[in-house]
């Protein structure tokens, strides 16, 4: 297993002989942070065990540049077999003829069993390109021991409270919080909080919000939480990786999906008690804060060399034992409804499910992706944050958000 950034050939075998004298080289993207590499390792074992005439390529692909990295590969004559998405993305991907049309496989797959709202980001007018993987939202992974250290008892429910705890936390060499300034999923939740979104559906045409009162709210929340740590204000979550910072346990809280907890045990197993959950504190005690709630799912490329082998692949990742396995792993929400008891009493995923009750996804349109390869979102977070007039900037990226949506149309 190894890591990569570009797209990878496929038609050869793992000793570079054309392929037919050997084992059919598979080439395989996988996100980071979306399993373990115990696990990852232990699926290749097996697999290649089970089928002595495949050699898997498992590569660990970041999400900063992703997008253009798909594109790319779509595009090429030589493209990965197996690559995971993200699920928002499934439809500006499609859209450019470079994925393998799944449709007939659905009943193969299980499909009937499928979670809906994880199936239906890779449905495309009726035609199912992306196989649902996995379903996640974000939570509080907290340390035990610095919140009992604060004299904090129970965790936050409402927004003070948590502005309140953490700036108690954030004493001494502790963080109260890792917070990067560019984690733009967790903005997006404080300003649906608000009443406000990233982008509103105008007659036909869409329209950048980030300049209304409610998200300049939003903003404003995500700037004052985010000053009682240390993370850097012009990078996202994965720079550096934010489980290795917690994982030096100096950190009170980070907001990640519960599987992040693994990632830390990878890092430090001494954490193994100390880390807790919570779901992300609303406006009252009454309501969770509200959450994007994505997921990933496995798509083929046109241009694989071996669709038939790649499908076996994606059949086994989103089986149901792999899928149990990488919901016990992760504490990820597996793809199939007849799973649901696998996590029957897991912490991090009961926080993530009373998040879900106030889950919400990015603008419906295949044109938001373009929006996130654009990294304007991210963009105006740091200006905002480094001490950029909000208004002004927020009208800025509402322009160029609204320019990109309504590219084409």
């Amino acid at each position: 297993m190894t890591a990569g950034v570009g797209a990878c050939g496929s038609g050869e075998s793992s000793d570079g002989a054309p392929t037919g004298a050997g084992p059919t080289k598979l080439t395989v993207w996988i996100m980071d942070g979306s399993v373990t590499d115990e696990l990852l390792e232990q699926f290749e074992t097996e697999y290649e065990s089970a089928h002595e005439d495949v050699d898997l390529d498992i590569q660990i692909q970041a999400w900063d540049g992703i997008g253009e990295r798909v594109t790319a590969a779509l595009a090429s004559t030589d493209a990965p077999d197996v690559i995971e998405v993200g699920n928002t993305q499934v439809a500006q991907y499609s859209s450019s003829g470079g994925v393998k049309d799944l449709t007939d496989k659905i009943a193969d797959l299980g499909g009937t069993d499928w979670i809906p709202g994880l199936a239906q980001p890779g449905n495309i007018d009726g035609r199912q390109y992306g196989i649902p993987w996995y379903a996640a939202n974000r939570v509080v992974i907290y340390n035990k021991d610095l919140f009992a250290k604060a004299g904090i008892d129970s965790p936050p429910k409402t927004r003070e409270e948590w502005l309140a705890d953490t700036a108690k936390l954030n004493t001494g060499g502790d963080q109260g919080i890792y917070l990067t300034g560019q984690t733009w999923y967790v903005l997006a939740g404080f300003i649906w909080d608000e009443g406000g979104d990233l982008a509103v559906k105008d007659g036909d045409r869409w329209k950048g919000a980030l300049d209304t009162p409610q998200a300049l709210a939003g903003m404003d929340f995500y700037a004052k939480l985010q000053a009682l740590g240390k993370g850097p204000k012009d990078a996202d979550e994965a720079n550096p990786p934010q489980h290795e910072v917690f994982a030096k346990g100096k950190v009170a809280q980070m907001i990640s999906v519960p599987g992040g907890a693994a990632r830390v045990l990878e890092v430090e197993p001494g954490m193994k008690d100390k880390m807790g959950f919570f779901p992300i504190p609303g406006k009252t005690a009454d309501k969770p804060g509200a959450v994007f709630t994505g997921g990933s799912d496995l798509i083929i490329p046109e241009a694989s060399r071996h669709q038939d082998a790649a499908y076996e692949v994606v059949k086994a990742l989103t089986g149901e034992k792999f899928q149990s396995d990488l919901a016990k792993a992760m504490s990820f929400v597996p793809n199939r409804t007849s799973l649901a008891h696998v996590l029957d009493s897991n912490e991090g995923t009961a926080a993530m499910a009373a998040g879900a009750a106030n889950g919400r996804a990015t603008p419906n349109t295949p044109n938001w992706a373009a929006v996130e390869a654009t990294q304007v979102v991210k963009q105006y977070m740091t200006a905002v944050l480094t001490g950029g007039d909000p208004a002004a900037e927020a009208r800025k990226t509402s322009e160029a958000i609204t320019s990109t949506l309504n590219n084409g149309s």
